[in-house]
């Protein structure tokens, strides 16, 4: 951990709050951390075990290699989603929020640092997710500025989606509700387990208009260099969305919208 004397004096407000978020989810790892590497190891073991050798979506790719991509991806996703949101709303349902709001900190380092330590659990878990995952198979990596690149821009994008669930979110029912009917249809939704071009035309068109494909099939194309889209489409859209969603939590904050009674 970084000495605090190190840490300029502008610094120091931005970086207790990131080291309060990492120590959140961290102190509780086998629930944060864990609990969804053995989720998708789960997944792994099962869906390979029934599909290797019956399905073959890129030649000369298994299909538990073409897996495990996805499925890290999906992780990475849904916990940098998860840090941001169910720490905001947890904060606001105690009323420990005002603490927070009453420090010197501007709106921009406030979301900095929740973004930061999303980003951080994301990547903790998908890399948990890989180390486990090359037990069952050899992955080769052929463009790794690709996996990284889709890895920090997904889960950066995630957690600030997070940001906002937790913004507007009053009650726990509500941040449920993100969770259960936006981003876990997405996540299933967005090529994990199959590649687009197996669903009919209409499908097809409509997997385009999701998000986490872009995400996940860029990711993927970083190991293999096969995918159903261009990488470089996939990561402008990606890092546009970000942007967008970047701005919209900025504006929030400033206005206190349901942070500021």
């Amino acid at each position: 951990m970084i000495k605090p004397s190190l840490i300029s004096p502008a610094m120091r407000g931005p970086w207790t709050l990131l080291k309060k978020e990492m120590l959140r989810f961290w102190r509780v790892a086998f629930q944060t951390v864990a609990a969804p590497v053995i989720t998708a190891l789960l997944y792994l073991l099962i869906f390979s075990h029934v599909l290797e050798g019956h399905v073959e979506v890129y030649e000369g790719v298994p299909y538990t290699a073409f897996l495990i991509p996805g499925l890290i991806m999906m992780s990475v996703l849904q916990n940098a989603f998860a840090n941001s949101s169910s720490s905001l709303i947890q904060s606001k349902v105690m009323g420990n929020i005002v603490f927070v709001l009453l420090t010197p900190l501007t709106h921009l380092q406030f979301f900095s640092a929740f973004l930061c330590a999303a980003i951080i659990r994301g990547l903790a878990v998908g890399l948990c997710i890989y180390i486990g995952a090359i037990w069952f198979v050899d992955l080769h990596i052929v463009h790794p500025w690709l996996i990284l690149a889709f890895a920090l821009l997904g889960s950066a994008l995630l957690g600030t989606f997070g940001i906002i669930a937790g913004i507007w979110a009053d009650r726990f029912d509500q941040m449920a509700m993100f969770q259960n009917f936006i981003i876990m249809p997405l996540s299933f939704l967005s090529g994990v387990f199959y590649s687009i071009h197996s669903l009919p035309p209409f499908w097809q068109k409509l997997s385009q208009l999701n998000p986490f494909f872009y995400m996940i099939d860029g990711f993927r194309y970083g190991f293999f260099g096969k995918g159903d889209i261009s990488p470089l489409i996939s990561l402008s859209i990606v890092g546009a969305s970000f942007l967008v969603l970047a701005w919209v939590t900025l504006k929030m904050l400033k206005s206190g919208y349901k942070l500021r009674a």
